[in-house]
């Protein structure tokens, strides 16, 4: 810029070099519009509009666009040349069928060989111009075309020949035919695939035409699958691997599921039929990586299958599952870790694989579908042996008769193969020799399905049957104690990193040692900490496994216990025994689930002793209270475990009451009973809030239920001297504690005469008591409004509120049943009309009125 200009003339220079920047914006914009039309508007015979050419550029030759070539045809050309080589493959059909016998057997001849010679030359000479598309028509009919030649020469000169044999050699005659005549023209994309289709034909059929049984006709499949498979591995277009894969898949399955059903009826053949599908998978497994693992299961399935079918004759009928899932576990033994010691750490897995077949090993693709075939079989024998273990777990809670009646005592749940438990000890035991935790796991969960399934496999006795459940649940508790041994052998997860632990590493690739140059820190130098996930403990993992397993049974011992007297005080005696150890000595989340299930059988043996003695429902319900108690007791000395059993000491507690609510007066004593273990539970500060809550209802309710087995009238002469006391005692508390709340200063005293006045108000039909309380209750409430007190409002309010419903209830009624029945629905609706109008106001009044009460103390 030249700065010896005058302010005015450099201004009008920038403005006209401004001026000419935006034309030339302008110009490129409208013509970067066009060339985006030109590249991506749809084909029309109208050319864009002509638009002057860029600058620089050459001026386009005049004339016509070049044609475009044919080997890209477009959807509606591709639709044309479809239609039209339809249309001509149904004339030819029709012509075929209907109009051949209207020609001597020259003119048929001599059509013949006109057409189909010139529907095979016409695609050569369409070609050569380019016209690939329209070749492809052309020669699809040409194929058609030879189809039906073939079928009229076996209706014209072949016609006492048998209709599979010829059509067996007319599909080999084809299938060659098509395979020359796509390999002389390879531009074209249908002779190949189509003459694959044709090659799956000639020995399955021959081999019917020859009168071969469901055998032969396998072999036929098989023979042709294994060729389909040459193809896929040895040919190059997609399209006739793609027909070779389907059709390998369809004769190689059909082949395989006869070869199964021969493995039931014809041993020998049908392991000869399955071994040698199996070998022929395994191969290709092997050259076709992608595919390993499928083509490996699928072999190893038939493998399993063929051994299996051997040994079958020579065991009983209960031993075959026993002898598949061996052959199973024997087949997942070929799985091994693909990296050998000596491999380096940085070794691929392609590496790997490259490794294994050099040395004779199968690659890692294969052993992996070998392994997962076989752990499939043991997966199918594990379902065969799960009905002995439902039926070991929930028959005992099938009860027809009355406890202690001796139902299950009298008579063994069998009716099952011993060989289940073999079934799931072999599983069990093959997979606690995997090194993983959740082979482990299942092996854990086998091995409590195996003790569980037993006595039902083996028609134990009861005592035997009670003794052995209870022997599984001791050493599945123990898991909450110390590991199990099915432990050994893992390892530990490695401690999780954080910030401030950096993990030692190998240097990058190209440093030297220590000390040499370009590794100035060594060959090990700290790297970026990387911060993990804590990993769970083997021991843990396993013991909640054990510990859960052992917690389903107890349930099913209990339930098998109740058939005899003695058998229930012992069970339900080793189970208080071994829940309480785990309670005392476990740890974590065990200890607490132990120590709740030991309060609850605890329970149970209160019943059971209740019911021995023969004690009435409410002396029942007087024992059952001791539970809450002994709850109580514990839990001042069990800090860790104190919660969850008083929590479920109480629930116990409702049980109770409910079996003493048939003698008012025994219901009064346990309510009296359970406001006394509150109290002594509320000396502890921690239960103090809740404990005196509690303690103070339960008295309140204990009183009310005293009053109506006196059939006192007015329970306002029991109530008021219990109230006037409680509400000195919170005027004196508020005086001392501006903070303490009006719930806890005058709620309880309160409460003990407004609400049992209320319940007598109900049920009174005189008219002093209601406008009593009406007159006590307005009171309260202005009391509540005046000094901003919550508990006097809102329990005055209620008992205002429900006391003058009351007395207006019966007035409301007449009014109702003097009105028209119209009118109530008419003023409902007009009612939801208006607070639908109003409704935000209402809602913001609501929340007002919600907000000041909760501004109270």
């Amino acid at each position: 810029m030249d700065n010896s200009l005058p302010p005015a003339d450099e201004l009008a220079l920038v403005d006209r070099e401004l001026a000419r920047l935006d034309a030339r914006r302008s110009q490129l914009l409208a013509r970067r519009a066009w060339l985006l039309r030109v590249l991506y508007a749809p084909a029309s015979p109208t050319a864009p509009a002509p638009f002057p050419p860029a600058p620089g550029a050459r001026p386009a030759a005049a004339g016509p666009r070049p044609p475009v070539s044919d080997s890209t045809p477009r959807s509606a050309q591709n639709v044309l040349l479809t239609l039209g080589g339809t249309l001509l493959t149904i004339a030819a059909i029709a012509f075929t069928l209907v109009s051949w016998g209207s020609m001597g057997i020259g003119g048929r001849s001599v059509v013949l060989f006109a057409v189909t010679s010139a529907a095979l030359a016409v695609p050569v000479a369409l070609l050569r111009r380019g016209l690939a598309s329209t070749a492809e028509s052309v020669a699809a009919l040409g194929l058609v075309l030879m189809v039906l030649d073939a079928y009229a020469l076996h209706r014209v000169a072949l016609p006492e020949t048998d209709g599979a044999g010829y059509t067996a050699v007319a599909a080999a005659v084809l299938a060659g035919a098509w395979t020359a005549y796509g390999s002389a023209l390879s531009r074209l994309r249908i002779p190949l695939p189509v003459a694959v289709v044709a090659g799956q034909l000639p020995l399955p059929l021959g081999v019917l035409a020859a009168g071969g049984g469901p055998t032969a006709f396998a072999w036929a499949a098989l023979v042709t699958a294994a060729a389909d498979g040459a193809l896929i591995l040895w040919t190059r277009p997609a399209a006739v691997r793609i027909t070779a894969a389907v059709g390998a898949t369809g004769l190689g399955g059909w082949a395989l599921l006869t070869g199964g059903w021969l493995s039931l009826t014809s041993p020998w053949s049908g392991a000869a039929l399955l071994l040698a599908s199996a070998a022929l998978t395994l191969y290709a497994a092997r050259r076709l990586p992608s595919l390993a693992v499928a083509a490996s299961a699928v072999a190893g399935l038939a493998t399993v299958a063929a051994a299996g079918g051997l040994l079958r004759p020579a065991v009983p009928a209960d031993w075959t599952a026993p002898v598949y899932v061996l052959c199973g576990l024997a087949l997942v033994s070929v799985w091994r870790p693909s990296a050998t010691p000596s491999a380096p750490a940085t070794a691929t897995a392609g590496d790997a694989d490259g490794a294994a077949e050099a040395g004779g090993r199968l690659p890692v693709g294969v052993r992996l579908g070998l392994a997962c075939a076989g752990a499939g079989v043991a997966a199918l024998g594990v379902v065969w042996a799960l009905p002995p273990v439902a039926v070991g777990l929930l028959g005992p809670m099938a009860r027809t008769t009355e406890v202690w009646s001796g139902e299950h005592a009298d008579r063994a749940l069998t009716s099952f193969p011993g060989t289940a438990v073999l079934v799931l000890a072999m599983t069990a035991a093959a997979l606690a020799a995997v090194p993983r935790l959740w082979a482990r796991c299942v092996a854990l969960a086998l091995v409590w399905a195996l003790l569980t399934a037993l006595p039902v496999s083996l028609g134990l006795p009861y005592a035997a049957t009670l003794a052995l459940q209870l022997l599984t649940i001791a050493a599945a508790l123990a898991s909450a104690v110390r590991p199990g041994p099915l432990t050994r052998g893992l390892r530990r997860p490695e401690p999780a990193e954080g910030p401030g632990t950096p993990k030692a590493e190998p240097a990058a690739a190209g440093a030297g040692a220590a000390g040499a140059p370009g590794a100035p820190w060594g060959a090990w130098a700290p790297s970026r900490p990387r911060p993990q996930a804590p990993a769970a403990e083997p021991g843990t993992v396993l013991g909640w496994l054990a510990y859960a397993c052992g917690l389903v049974s107890v349930p099913s011992a209990v339930a098998l216990a109740l058939d005899v007297r003695a058998a229930t005080f012992a069970a339900l005696g080793a189970l208080l025994v071994l829940l309480a150890g785990v309670a005392v000595l476990g740890t974590g989340a065990r200890r607490v689930v132990a120590a709740c299930a030991a309060v609850l059988t605890a329970t149970g043996l209160v019943v059971a002793v209740a019911a021995a003695a023969g004690w009435e429902d409410h002396w029942t319900a007087l024992a059952l209270l001791l539970v809450p108690a002994a709850t109580a007791a514990v839990g001042a000395k069990a800090r860790p475990v104190a919660l969850p059993v008083e929590i479920t000491g109480a629930v116990v507690a409702l049980p109770a009451f409910a079996l003493a609510a048939s003698r008012p007066a025994f219901l009064a004593l346990a309510l009296a009973l359970g406001g006394v273990i509150a109290a002594a539970t509320a000396v502890r500060p921690e239960r103090r809030r809740f404990a005196s809550w509690t303690a103070a209802a339960l008295f309140l309710l204990a009183t009310w239920v005293r009053l109506a087995v006196w059939e006192v009238a007015t329970p306002e002469a029991y109530t008021l001297p219990v109230t006037v006391p409680a509400l000195v005692v919170g005027f004196l508390r508020r005086r001392r504690d501006r903070d303490a709340s009006s719930w806890t200063a005058y709620g309880p005293g309160l409460a003990a005469t407004l609400l049992p006045s209320l319940l007598a108000a109900w049920t009174d039909p005189e008219w002093p008591r209601p406008l009593a309380l009406g007159v006590a209750a307005l009171v309260v409430t202005l009391l509540g409004a005046r000094f901003r007190l919550q508990a006097l409002l809102v329990l005055g309010g209620s008992v205002l509120a429900l006391d003058g419903l009351h007395e207006l209830a019966p007035y409301v009624v007449q009014a109702v049943g003097a009105l028209p029945r119209w009118l109530p629905p008419a003023l409902a609706g007009l009612l939801l009309l208006a607070v639908g109008a109003t409704y935000e106001q209402r809602l913001r009044d609501a929340r007002r009125l919600r907000d000041r009460v909760a501004r109270m103390r």
